[in-house]
């Protein structure tokens, strides 16, 4: 997997590089800020893309607006967004981007501490799933307001909810909730019959709207 990185702090750019050459990706191109990170791209058009939200200049949004901006223009690409804390409007603002097409993930940097955690979220997004930290996903599910159709959803059915979010698949659902495939296609039928979705065969658009649905509540 060719991934280009984008990360302002030395050591944690470093460290990063690191941690995708230990997964077995080829890192092109680390870079320190959102016109290195355009220009990167444009050069090596990679598979993935992983940058911090926050750049330089004004180590606000740029990483996040160049990330749409890359999105717009290779959609190709997969974009991992990493964060350093749950920023609602900043994953609220990727989301609204998601597509058919390359995966996506908004992920907080102490999960990229954790090996696993991080490796499955760049195998995932890769494989063009959407990617959401469990944290930010329990934020938004926080942030609903009473008359919420989330509010609907029994306790099984909001983990189910969660753990789809996160882009695991229902093999994946039944092994964390230690249930039966059967018991988790039933929770997600009814989970799509509360919120008003329609269902899909296919795992990317199912989760592409549950997240959109989160999105819409936050």
């Amino acid at each position: 997997m060719r991934v280009v990185l984008a990360e302002d702090s030395v050591l944690l750019r470093e460290g990063l590089v690191r941690l995708l050459e230990e997964t077995g990706a080829e890192v092109c191109a680390a870079v320190g800020d959102g016109t290195e990170l355009l220009h990167a791209v444009e050069e090596h058009v990679p598979e993935l893309l992983i940058t911090d939200v926050r750049m330089p200049p004004s180590h606000r949004d740029e990483g996040l607006k160049a990330a749409l901006e890359i999105r717009r223009r290779f959609p190709s690409v997969a974009v991992l967004v990493l964060s350093q804390y749950v920023e609602l409007s900043y994953a609220s603002e990727l989301l609204a981007g998601a597509s058919n097409g390359a995966g996506m993930g908004y992920l907080l940097k102490d999960r990229v501490a954790r090996f696993q955690d991080f490796a499955d979220a760049i195998e995932r997004v890769a494989a063009g799933a959407t990617v959401i930290d469990p944290e930010v996903i329990s934020a938004l599910l926080a942030n609903r307001g009473a008359a919420d159709p989330l509010n609907t959803l029994s306790p099984r059915e909001s983990q189910v909810l969660e753990l789809m979010a996160q882009g695991l698949t229902n093999a994946g659902i039944a092994k964390a909730l230690v249930v039966s495939g059967g018991a988790v296609e039933k929770h997600i039928s009814a989970i799509f019959i509360r919120l008003g979705l329609q269902q899909s065969a296919d795992d990317h658009r199912r989760v592409l709207a549950v997240v959109s649905f989160l999105q819409r509540s936050s």
